[in-house]
């Protein structure tokens, strides 16, 4: 990724971070590049549906078909995708689907753990 292209803010609703992503990388790849775990990562195609979130506020663009295994036409339509498969087009806020990651950052608690 090229210094100079427009980054957005990505924000997992789970715990509360961030990363900035590029408008042209998908969300996983640039949670991914940044070494940062959270969202779950699988195959990064599309068809292994590991990365599965919910866009709860802000804008994506697809990046190529998603398995309707994974993610129904029903599920599409209340936000959901594959991480892999679509660009933050504008600031984004995710809910991860299924089984959350190691947060971010090492030290980081949730408020429900303590």
């Amino acid at each position: 990724m090229d210094a100079s292209e427009p980054k957005v803010a990505v924000t997992l609703t789970q715990t509360g971070e961030h990363y900035p992503c590029a408008v042209d990388e998908s969300l996983l790849a640039g949670m991914a590049r940044l070494g940062r775990r959270g969202i779950p990562v699988g195959c990064l195609n599309g068809g292994c549906g590991v990365c599965k979130v919910r866009v709860l506020r802000g804008e994506v663009r697809k990046l190529g078909p998603v398995s309707r295994a994974h993610v129904s036409v029903e599920e599409e339509e209340a936000g959901y995708s594959l991480a892999c498969r679509i660009a933050p087009q504008c600031d984004v806020e995710l809910e991860v689907a299924g089984k959350m990651q190691k947060p971010f950052f090492k030290g980081f608690a949730c408020e429900a753990s303590r």
